[in-house]
């Protein structure tokens, strides 16, 4: 598995989209899925443009509606994080249950629970930066439903490791697993397991009726809880010289878009600030493969490790930006995010009123 960083790799990945076997397989781990999340985070490219570009392929949007729904998560966890702001980093509708730790187990972080497919998952996801949809839900699940750890803890130490991390599609997957987020608790049995793993696992600790899942004490292996400690490495500060006959277009974590302003004559700064990172921090790999891909695609793109506050007294330029839940503290002019439906606003008290309004646009 590999992320090349450059977009015309990415447009290719675009193209090659099979939504009618994504809608089919996506469960499955070595499912027909995309692998264009990390650039979706990045903000190199858009859920919009995605659709976009496989609905130009003529499918009926009925014939794909799995593959449309996915890309409408993506947007209504944004659209969640924008209303709610910080209260997405504690529990959001209620408290979790039956909680007993704050921490994560240590078999979680060493990938030795002895489930073999999410010991692998884990240990892909060091490797990689990158873990399937359902591997995350069940390591979610063991942390959370079967160690009794607080979502929290665990939820920050699988964003700090994920090229595609994503503040809100992190804290709120792990909130919904956990019914912090949600009706009811996720959990799944090893027999689960095995058919989305193609593994054949028996006699595990999760090799029992969901039934029994559901009563069970915490298992032997996820007993020990430790604290990892997460910091990111930013790179050092080096000297930027900006134009200040020209505006300067501020690029982020969250947006590397090299066609956004692409025909402006600017200042074209990555900004880079210490409390962000502090707040949620990401590993070195996450944090080069950000800015690989801001060098690579973005001409004459200069970073700046400091706050926005240090930035705006470096000289006197009106600042581009993009709209992010990250960045409210910066001032400028603001473009809005690039999402599939252009005039959604208001609240939405769940995924599927917020589909409602997407179908009614989209379909």
């Amino acid at each position: 598995m590999n992320f090349p960083i450059d977009l015309a790799h990415v447009l290719e990945r675009i193209n090659r989209i099979d939504p009618i076997a994504y809608c089919k397989t996506r469960n499955y781990v070595d499912g027909d899925v995309t692998y264009l999340s990390p650039y979706i985070s990045r903000g190199l490219i858009s859920t919009k443009k995605i659709l976009d570009a496989v609905l130009a392929k003529g499918y009926d949007p009925n014939q794909i509606e799995r593959f449309i729904q996915e890309l409408a998560w993506r947007d209504y966890w944004q659209h969640t994080w924008l209303q709610k702001g910080d209260a997405i980093d504690s529990d959001l509708i209620h408290p979790q249950a039956d909680v007993k730790h704050a921490g994560i187990p240590h078999s979680i972080v060493n990938a030795t629970t002895g489930i073999d497919a999410i010991d692998a998952g884990i240990q892909k996801l060091y490797e990689t930066g990158y873990m399937h949809n359902h591997i995350r839900m069940y390591v979610a699940s063991l942390c959370c439903n079967s160690a009794k750890c607080h979502w929290r803890q665990s939820a920050q130490w699988m964003y700090y490791h994920l090229l595609d991390g994503d503040v809100a599609s992190n804290q709120l997957s792990w909130q919904w697993v956990c019914g912090a987020n949600s009706s009811k608790k996720y959990v799944a049995n090893q027999e689960n397991i095995n058919t989305y793993t193609q593994s054949n696992q028996k006699n595990t600790f999760l090799d029992v009726d969901y039934e029994l899942l559901h009563q069970m004490d915490v298992p032997n292996a996820l007993i020990d809880i430790e604290y990892p400690l997460l910091k990111t490495e930013l790179p050092t500060a080096s000297n930027i010289k900006i134009d200040p006959r020209k505006k300067t277009a501020l690029y982020t974590y969250y947006n590397l878009d090299p066609k956004w302003l692409k025909e402006d004559q600017l200042n074209r700064i990555l900004i880079l600030e210490p409390s962000m990172f502090e707040k949620h921090p990401v590993s070195n790999k996450c944090i080069d493969f950000a800015i690989r891909i801001g060098k690579e695609n973005i001409p004459k793109l200069q970073i700046f490790v400091g706050e926005f506050t240090e930035l705006k007294r470096h000289s006197e330029t009106t600042f581009e930006f993009k709209e992010h839940p990250l960045n409210n503290h910066f001032e400028g002019n603001v473009t809005t995010r690039d999402f599939i439906c252009k005039d959604i606003d208001g609240t939405f008290n769940s995924f599927f009123s917020y589909w409602k309004k997407v179908k009614k646009e989209v379909f």
